[in-house]
């Protein structure tokens, strides 16, 4: 977007953010939100290139900071707690909750003034950027909330009428949003960056925007709303243009550490990620997620069973047509496998960033035992929040993968398709492609089963399996699960590891002892293992007679399918505001 060697790169707009933020107290009333940007006069203001620089910069406040795309979990990522969302106790906040509106008056204020001296000609890309930003702010509120009131001008405390706005339809609502994002695209250079939005970012946006709404269109047939077509066409058409470009292609190096590096690695790569959150130790901007992973301090995040179960193997087979899959222990289950796998949990022979000393799980991180690394760098940033390895917000592989199951979901995909989505994401790790006619003809019964919906084709089957490895902790897993409306998955007993009982176990072949599972009285032995006890410290499926590890078995999961697929609105919005009504089933007492 902004090409000029004296504009502000992402890092430098991180600092800008941080001193922004000392200004921000204070700044809030109990209508709305308001920050100090707004308090700039038009008239004394936007009289040159470098105004609207500025202004629009602030507006990166908006990308999800780390832990806000790693730190995911549903069914994916289980951790020693069970959230209320898991629990199906989740109650209406008084506020907060995400109806927040600071980032939308920052931007209606920026469009509503930028073109008041400036010509177009200067103030297009940045009119661009700020309707991307729009977009993207708007499908979030829809995402949370359905339907949600439509703003373009800025919020002012005066002004009771758009105060007391009722909400509007979630059909107009994300009509204006492709408009807006359709302009952004026009309006945006289509420069490469991975730190600032361009034109193949908004195409990136658009094509998740397009996805996600014409998926959940058709699957909650009881919001009755249309057009899911016409957003998935939308989607497709979006990643197509992007690919069309040129611009992006998937990140390759060595199969076996080509997904791991991707992530690992300190500064985006600009080949594959479309636009990143950038961190920097010289500008102190840090994130946790080496401390998140190796501690017990964030819940012991652990993969669950069945996400390692779909993992395939390298050759292209189902992992769970193997005898006896259910009950292999750790070594086994980790051979011959799918070498994402090994590049996103701990498994045999794993060895950190920059040392070749060989380690196996940590239980005491790690609940399932499936102790994840992606993310992970080397040992020097395992203190706490001392990570600066850049954090992918939209990246190519995505965009492949919404391609293909947007085709797919309109009856219209082809093996081509395939090749040059899905094939490619695999190649990256040495795997073959996925066979469309086989994949039909014979749909994989492990993963069929988990989800409620039972006419689901077998290679729609196998594009969700490879959705949900590729794109794992990219805090995606929630928005697939609820565009698909299979919340009843988030309902299943989460387990770990396999062990048929109490005893000692080589969790990687090495000839020693790695974990002691023992009832009673803890045995003396080498302090080399981790002593586990049964009951306590590890709970197995059945006991003594062994079985996967068990998380929380006495904790039930619930979820209320005609409320858990929409946040509810804060019980002081609707107190100021009687025109918001409450989304189906939240109960507020108002």
């Amino acid at each position: 977007m902004f090409t000029n060697e004296k504009e502000m790169t992402m890092k430098q707009i991180n600092l800008l953010i941080i001193c922004l933020l000392g200004l921000m107290i204070g700044s809030c009333n109990k209508f709305m939100d308001r920050d100090p940007l707004a308090k700039i006069s038009p008239d004394n203001f936007f009289k040159t290139e470098k105004d609207l620089r500025l202004y629009v910069n602030s507006m990166y406040t908006m990308v999800p900071d780390a832990e806000g795309i790693y730190n995911e979990d549903m069914d994916n990522v289980v951790k020693s707690s069970t959230s209320e969302f898991l629990t199906g106790k989740r109650q209406v906040p008084v506020t907060g909750g995400g109806w927040t509106w600071t980032e939308l008056r920052k931007i209606n204020y920026f469009l509503v003034n930028c073109n008041k001296v400036l010509p177009y000609s200067t103030t297009r890309k940045y009119v661009g950027a700020a309707k991307f930003f729009r977009a993207w702010f708007y499908f979030e509120m829809v995402k949370k909330f359905g339907d949600v009131p439509w703003y373009t001008t800025p919020l002012d405390v005066n002004d009771k009428a758009l105060l007391q706005k009722a909400r509007d339809p979630r059909k107009l609502i994300m009509d204006s949003v492709m408009a807006d994002i359709d302009s952004a695209i026009v309006s945006l250079d289509g420069v490469k960056s991975n730190e600032l939005v361009t034109k193949w970012t908004a195409l990136a946006l658009k094509a998740r925007i397009g996805l996600f709404e014409g998926t959940f269109r058709k699957y909650h047939k009881e919001f009755n709303l249309p057009d899911e077509n016409k957003f998935l066409q939308a989607a497709a058409d979006a990643a197509a243009q992007l690919m069309a470009g040129g611009q992006y292609r998937i990140f390759t190096s060595s199969p076996n550490v080509a997904y791991r590096d991707l992530f690992a690695t300190k500064n985006a790569n600009p080949d594959e990620i479309i636009l990143s959150r950038k961190y920097s130790a010289g500008l102190q901007l840090y994130h946790n997620a080496n401390y998140y992973t190796i501690t017990a301090s964030y819940g012991q995040p652990g993969l669950e069973k069945s996400l390692v179960n779909s993992y395939l193997m390298k050759d292209g087979t189902r992992f769970t047509d193997q005898p006896g899959y259910d009950k292999m222990q750790f070594f086994q289950e980790c051979q011959g496998r799918d070498p994402r796998l090994a590049q996103t949990i701990r498994t045999p022979g794993y060895t950190r960033i920059g040392n070749t000393n060989k380690l196996v799980p940590d239980f005491g991180a790690a609940v399932t035992g499936y102790q994840v690394i992606k993310y992970v760098t080397d040992e020097s940033q395992d203190s706490y929040v001392k990570n600066d390895n850049d954090m992918p917000v939209f990246r190519y592989a995505e965009v492949l993968l919404n391609y293909a199951e947007a085709k797919a979901e309109l009856g219209q995909l082809t093996q081509a398709d395939l090749d040059q989505t899905i094939k490619l994401v695999r190649n990256r790790v040495g795997m073959p492609g996925l066979d469309m006619a086989a994949a039909n003809a014979n749909p994989d019964p492990y993963e069929a089963a988990r989800y409620s919906n039972k006419n689901i084709s077998g290679v729609l089957l196998e594009i969700r399996r490879e959705r949900r490895i590729e794109l794992l902790m990219e805090n995606f897993r929630w928005n697939d699960i609820c565009r698909w409306k299979e919340g009843t998955m988030l309902t299943r007993q989460f387990k770990g590891m396999y062990f048929p009982g109490t005893g000692s176990f080589d969790l990687d072949n090495d000839g020693k002892v790695d974990i002691v599972i023992y009832e009673g009285t803890k045995p003396t032995g080498p302090k080399g293992p981790a002593y586990l006890k049964l009951g306590s410290e590890i709970d197995l499926e059945n006991g003594t007679s062994g079985g996967a590890i068990v998380v929380n078995r006495n904790i039930g999961k619930t979820f209320n399918e005609t409320r858990d697929y929409l946040y509810p609105v804060p019980i002081q919005e609707r107190t100021l505001n009687r025109n918001l009504t409450q989304n189906p089933n939240w109960n507020d007492g108002l």
